[in-house]
């Protein structure tokens, strides 16, 4: 059946905005004057400034990689080997969804044929997709991002054209985005050979989608209904920062992005907070540490160093910040506004991230520069591990 891709149009114009404005600057191998190293107990390949004060990084990171960013300024606070090359796990489902997510209406029905789930990899975490089910496109995407389904993946990837041309459409989108870490080759993060990206591009990917409302409501729900057998059924993001389970609370100011756990991969996290009209970014790769939730406690530890910096530390590198949106039809500058929800800690229902309320930037480029989205008929085509140790999947 074929499926006519009714394109939201704001959606995918911010989409595309935020992938002409967001331009990149690897962290200088050295550093700038006003920057010094953290001291050699921060461990090896960490960056961060050391400044008056400015609080010492969290004892306990054992990570491979991690990333600590200003999601408004764009300002890279603190890092380790943030460009190195290491498998993604489902956190890879944010660059699909930016580059999906834009193409189909929420509203837009999938009836599933087998075709659409063909090629699910051993063990994939899914959430429930059958063949022959009718299912809206929002339907499939809460699938996505709470319960990282891969059969939800398989399916959108199915309307956009098959598997192979959302990878390479992926790979474009990353190039395009300035991530050159980032090699795709099975969009729904699920193991396989020459498949990697950063904690650099990772941040990258969570920042540009986080400027769409819808990609920003996604990843903050904790929980909502799907479509199951005898009715609908309940699902729960298997986040657990956002959702506060396993041993931890809801961490204050959460806003998403995405776990992801392969037994290649380890557990990885791409996290988000909101306190005080400033939103960082965390992304933390493959902890080493045989503790319980590390990914998670980790990335818990450098948000609080990163809010506890507020106006002392001097940035390490840069995420040039988105300066415009589209608002109708028009172009303009925002500021962030946080939404009484996010103040009291909660999920706000719009996107609580609106991008360059005050750093450095570049104006956005005409839409048509980059991806061309138009409106397309798609035909079926194109189905990565279960839960893992601390509810990653991919």
């Amino acid at each position: 059946m074929a499926i006519d891709a009714r394109v939201s149009k704001k959606a995918a114009a911010m989409t595309l905005i935020a992938a002409a404005a967001v331009s990149l600057t690897s962290i200088p191998a050295a550093a700038h004057d006003s920057t010094a190293r953290q001291p050699a107990t921060a461990g090896a390949g960490v960056r961060a400034a050391a400044a008056p004060g400015v609080p010492r990084l969290p004892d306990g990171l054992s990570a491979l990689s991690w990333m600590v960013a200003d999601a408004d300024t764009g300002s890279v606070l603190a890092a380790k080997n943030p460009h190195r090359k290491l498998p993604p796990a489902s956190t890879l489902k944010t660059l699909f969804a930016v580059t999906v997510l834009p193409k189909f209406s929420a509203g837009t029905v999938r009836r599933v044929s087998s075709a659409d789930l063909a090629g699910m990899g051993t063990g994939s975490s899914v959430v429930g997709v059958r063949e022959g089910r009718r299912y809206t496109v929002a339907d499939l995407w809460r699938g996505v991002f709470l319960r990282s389904g891969n059969d939800a993946v398989h399916v959108l990837a199915a309307m956009n054209g098959g598997w192979r041309n959302t990878a390479e459409e992926m790979q474009e989108t990353a190039r395009k985005l300035g991530a050159r870490d980032t090699t795709v080759k099975s969009p729904d993060g699920y193991d396989a050979p020459g498949q990697v990206s950063s904690a650099y591009d990772l941040t990258v990917f969570a920042r540009a989608g986080l400027v769409n409302d819808d990609f920003a409501r996604y990843c903050a729900t904790p929980r909502a209904a799907f479509p199951g057998s005898g009715g609908t059924t309940m699902i729960e993001n298997t986040n657990r920062m956002l959702v506060g389970s396993h041993g931890l609370s809801r961490y204050a100011g959460i806003i998403g992005v995405k776990n992801g756990y392969t037994s290649k991969a380890g557990n990885t996290l791409i996290a988000a907070a909101r306190r005080n009209g400033r939103t960082l970014l965390v992304t933390v790769l493959n902890p080493q540490s045989n503790a319980s939730n590390a990914v998670y406690k980790e990335a818990g530890s450098l948000l609080d160093w990163g809010f506890d910096t507020a106006g002392k530390a001097q940035p390490v590198g840069t995420l040039h910040a988105l300066r415009t949106i589209l608002d109708g039809s028009a172009l303009r500058p925002v500021a962030a506004q946080a939404g009484a929800a996010e103040a009291r800690g909660g999920s706000p229902r719009r996107s609580a991230l609106v991008l360059g309320a005050g750093g450095a930037g570049v104006a956005a480029m005409g839409l048509g520069a980059l991806f061309g989205h138009r409106r397309q008929a798609r035909g079926r085509g194109g189905r990565g591990r279960r839960d893992g140790p601390e509810g990653g999947t991919a």
